[in-house]
């Protein structure tokens, strides 16, 4: 019988609530406008703190009444700001009140509300308007529909204390950057350490809201802010300045040069690092100097980076301060020093950085004092935000020094604790980790040990299926170093069947991801047996292949002829695969040595044709395509002495004595005029160029 009673008994409960509130949203509707105010400010008390209170309220209808008595001309100013107040209130509670408020049109009010003359009413609105703003379901863009908006902000920044506070945190949140990883790419035709994995770019979307800002004069609006006698105003502007700045040289430029009472802003800044002031203050100054700094606007070697800057981010990361503040210490600090080899040198001796990110993995600690329960639930619920920093920050100072490498990976447990962040549930932990991994795979001597000790590569191919396209990425860019030629992991990833992953990748849309792909496979096929050779080619697929090669991006082409130099190598090899592709491959090469290609594009080519002539049987290939031919002349006498020196390459294993059917190779090559060339360059002042072509006439005396 309970049971059938269960659902009853809830239903009458609600419905109690339900009738315990419906007199608020009643009162809204009386005709006498006193009353209806009398029942604002009942229901503004009724709901502060109260979330079930709040969800009745809107369930019952509120929200459009409450919006109509505040858009009314007749409504007194006391009603329509205590209508602002109510539903700033209700923006409080859940993100579903959020959704709610926003289906019912609030922000188109409440910024007509701005037009007011009374300040009062202004306020009350701009502190709905930032409760709404701040919360994550809330668009940005919506702050930019309408043109007028911004302009009519700037201008009720100078109205009062609040209206300051509250529209420098609207700014701040209605300019996010969302961050994307993107890969940095070098060509080389050999194996090569893959790096420049950036966890710090942002999409386009952010700085064309900067840009609005800025060109509304958001810069010289907000700095003289930074004066004011409310720290709550002062640290408004000041996170306004950080968000403004990030990867934006136009704003970080402009903010060098701006003076307040006298001083310039970088100086400012500066004195807000002072240990005496509050840690939030600390932090969000030193964002703005290192965005600044990465900007371009500040040189990484200025005393305001190296001896301000950077040690206050390292003290950020010590286990005194708050979880909060450790994360955002060690993300600030991996962005700060992340292209910079000097400041990561710095960084990793300052404060013993390296063993107190150790402690981010061992927090909250089970001997620390548990004085405040609420506390300690929060930071076991947001460890993994410790976790994520620790790993950039590792990323960061591992990027380019071996020695930083060594103490990083020597770090207690340090490969375990990178393994175990391959297979966490968040995402962020999985990216960053990955990430530092990416970081210490750079390492030949870890490549060699640790990496292949921990067996890094088998979480690191799980990480790879299915993984979102950010994680496929830098994990993908890791692959690409664990499948160096002299890397112990190359075989069993091998065996784990990379080939299908990596020849997927080769189709993706995602350019980053495309580069890696065939990039791997380049490594893969550098001094490989025929068989992987073969499978490569099998995998990848003519068709693919030559899709690669008519890639608009320079980096996807640079790659695959990588992998063709790296495939078409040992005679053996050379000689098989150019019986069963050698047609498409010389009309492939044909097209790029046609083409309008930059120079390292055809020297890599002319290299492949070179390869080509190493041939037993395959360079025959060249010597029956007169069309070929022309173009190895034409090369021979190029402005340029890499594709002289590549061209002279194919002519050289051409007509090599000790080779079958020489002498009508070099016959056919000295009627077309390759002799007269050979003799030209013989005098010629690069001293490569000259004893290639001494020693390639040489084989005609012979």
């Amino acid at each position: 019988m309970a049971c059938v009673l269960e659902t009853p008994l809830r239903m009458s409960v609600l419905s109690e609530v339900t009738a315990s509130s419906r007199h608020y949203v009643d009162r809204l509707f009386d005709p006498d406008p006193q009353k209806v105010l009398q029942g604002v400010i009942e229901m503004k008390n009724a709901v502060i703190g109260n979330n079930k209170q709040k969800a009745n309220l809107i369930v019952l209808g509120a929200v459009p009444r409450l919006l109509y008595l505040l858009q009314q001309e007749t409504s007194s100013t006391e009603l329509r700001t205590e209508c602002a107040v109510v539903l700033g209130s209700l923006a409080m509670g859940t993100e579903n009140n959020v959704k709610s408020l926003l289906d019912c049109h609030i922000i188109p009010a409440l910024l007509q509300g701005l037009l007011s003359p009374e300040l009062k009413f202004i306020e009350a609105c701009l502190r709905c308007l930032r409760t709404i703003f701040t919360s994550p379901v809330t668009p940005e863009e919506l702050l930019y529909t309408d043109a007028t908006v911004i302009p009519h902000l700037m201008a009720l920044l100078s109205r009062s204390r609040y209206t300051q506070e509250y529209i420098c945190q609207i700014f701040s949140h209605c300019c996010k950057l969302r961050h994307w990883h993107s890969c940095g790419f070098k060509s080389s035709p050999q194996p090569l350490l893959c790096a420049n994995v950036s966890g710090f770019s942002t999409a386009k979307k952010g700085p064309d809201h900067q840009t609005i800002l800025f060109n509304h004069g958001a810069v010289q609006n907000i700095a003289h802010l930074l004066s004011s006698t409310s720290y709550k105003v002062r640290m408004q502007a000041l996170k306004c300045f950080s968000v403004l700045a990030f990867e934006n040289p136009q704003v970080s430029m402009t903010l060098v040069n701006v003076l307040v009472d006298g001083e310039l802003l970088p100086q400012i800044f500066v004195k807000m690092l002072q240990r005496d002031k509050p840690v939030e203050m600390q932090l969000t100054s030193a964002k703005c100097l290192t965005y600044m700094c990465r900007a371009g606007a500040i040189r990484t070697d200025d005393n305001c980076i190296v001896l301000k800057t950077l040690p206050s981010l390292v003290r950020m990361c010590s286990k005194e301060r708050l979880l909060e503040e450790r994360v955002e210490g060690a993300e600030t600090l991996a962005y700060l020093i992340e292209t910079d080899v000097e400041l990561q040198r710095i960084a990793s001796i300052t404060d013993h950085l390296i063993a107190m990110l150790a402690d981010y993995f061992k927090y909250p600690s089970s001997v620390s004092a548990i004085t405040d329960i609420k506390r300690l639930d929060h930071d076991l619920k947001h460890a993994h935000e410790l976790r994520q920093a620790a790993f950039k920050l590792y990323a960061s100072l591992g990027a380019n020094d071996e020695d930083i490498r060594k103490k990083i990976i020597e770090t207690e447990n340090m490969m375990d604790r990178i393994v175990n962040g391959l297979s966490e549930s968040s995402i962020k932990v999985r990216l960053s980790a990955v990430r530092c991994l990416h970081s210490l795979s750079r390492s030949v001597q870890q490549l060699r040990t640790s990496f292949q000790d921990h067996a890094v590569w088998k979480p690191l191919m799980k990480v790879l299926q299915n993984a979102p396209d950010e994680v496929l990425v830098v994990a993908s860019s890791t692959l690409c170093n664990l499948l160096l030629e002299f890397s112990p992991s190359k075989e069993p990833i091998l065996e784990s069947g990379a080939i299908e992953l990596l020849c997927s990748l080769t189709q993706s849309e995602n350019l980053a991801l495309r580069v890696n792909g065939i990039w791997a496979l380049m490594n893969m096929a550098f001094q490989a047996e025929q068989k992987i050779k073969a499978d490569i080619l099998q995998g990848l697929s003519t068709e693919q292949l030559f899709q690669l090669l008519s890639d608009s991006d320079v980096n996807v082409l640079m790659k695959t002829l990588g992998l063709l130099r790296n495939l078409l190598s040992t005679r053996p090899h050379i000689d098989q695969i150019m019986s069963t592709h050698g047609k498409q491959i010389m009309q492939a090469v044909t097209l790029i040595l046609e083409g309008e290609h930059n120079i390292e594009v055809k020297e890599q080519t002319l290299c492949i044709l070179a390869n080509i002539a190493d041939g037993t049987t395959a360079k025959e290939l060249i010597m029956t395509n007169d069309d070929i031919l022309q173009k190895i002349k034409y090369y021979m006498s190029h402005s340029n002495a890499k594709l002289q020196l590549a061209a002279m390459f194919c002519i050289s294993n051409l007509i090599w004595n000790e080779e079958e059917g020489s002498q009508e190779r070099q016959d056919k090559l000295r009627d077309i005029g390759i002799v007269d060339i050979l003799h030209k360059l013989s005098q010629s002042s690069d001293p490569n160029l000259c004893d290639k072509a001494k020693t390639a006439l040489q084989q005609y005396l012979a």
